[in-house]
């Protein structure tokens, strides 16, 4: 992901959301709308001029841009966004949904779907045309998000970092479970390594288990710096959360890592993140790899 260009910091968002099918652009728009954005999907770039001829929007705006839109060429998407850019009360910002190709065929292959842009021939040719139309608006974009090992819900929350309203709300607290092996998740503020604690696996009656049960949860808090750790790290959170929050951030992500995702750090994850609700975060909790495996979904811990 790149930076989004600075803009007018008083002027109404206005966001084209862009991306090859199947990447996750309906998804965003989705998440936009839920965040507060009026949106529009698949506007005809011939409407742009009209539709931000007049005074503009109260609040802020997400309309879709893919190839299947009526007229749509990179050099008309980029026309669009001039007409937004001459508005002096409007900040436009392009961004890019992106994916690799071999999940973009998997995606549709799991759907069974048709490509939209290839509907008599293979897939990957759909694709491919698309990948090579978008190319010019990806390198421009203000935003890139590649969703190739992102979950919707993944995309929802970057999304939300960069467009949730920050409106003196609490700040959300996200506390993730992954596992080292499947590599660590791209978008985390702070990551921890729990590989030191005793491992469960090793025991034959615990490794069917995950780190919700309590058989797993006693075996791990028998370890001697169990305590110590847990106790350290919710003391250094809390300090650095008021100042995170001070400095605008609305997000906070922290990540739990153990080698297989299955038991240290699921069982942690839940013990560190109750703790931060116990002190009046507004905290959720996911497991990655219980949730990639289908065991469970995020779970929201919510404010106490």
């Amino acid at each position: 992901m790149v930076a989004p260009a600075q803009h007018n910091d008083d002027a109404v968002s206005i966001v084209l959301v862009t991306g090859p099918a199947g990447a996750g652009r309906t998804t965003a728009i989705n998440a936009l709308e839920d965040f507060g954005f009026e949106t529009i999907d698949n506007l005809p770039l011939s409407l742009f001029e009209r539709l931000f001829s007049g005074p503009p929007p109260e609040r802020p705006m997400a309309i879709g841009v893919d190839p299947r839109t009526r007229g749509f060429s990179a050099q008309g998407v980029s026309t669009a966004l001039s007409i937004i850019d001459r508005n002096h009360d409007l900040n436009a910002q392009l961004v890019y949904v992106d994916c690799a190709v071999d999940v973009l065929l998997r995606r549709f292959s799991e759907t069974r779907r048709r490509h939209p842009s290839a509907r008599e021939e293979n897939p990957r040719v759909g694709v491919e045309r698309e990948l090579e139309m978008l190319q010019d608006l990806r390198q421009s974009a203000d935003i890139l998000i590649d969703t190739s090992d992102m979950s919707p819900h993944d995309l929802r929350r970057d999304l939300r970092r960069w467009f949730a309203p920050a409106d003196g709300a609490e700040m959300a607290i996200s506390v993730q479970s992954f596992a080292f092996k499947r590599g660590v998740p791209g978008d985390l503020d702070m990551i921890m390594d729990l590989r030191f604690l005793r491992n469960p696996h090793w025991e034959e009656a615990l490794r069917p288990l995950d780190g919700r049960d309590p058989a797993v949860g006693d075996y791990v808090r028998r370890d001697p710096l169990y305590g110590p750790f847990l106790e350290k790290l919710t003391d250094i959170t809390s300090t650095l959360l008021p100042a995170y929050k001070s400095e605008g951030k609305s997000y906070f992500s922290i990540g739990l890592g153990c080698t297989g995702g299955q038991h240290r750090s699921v069982f942690m994850a839940g013990e560190f993140a109750k703790g931060l609700a116990e002190m009046g975060w507004q905290v959720s909790i996911r497991h990655r790899e219980l949730e990639r495996r289908g065991i469970v979904a995020a779970t929201d811990l919510g404010q106490v």
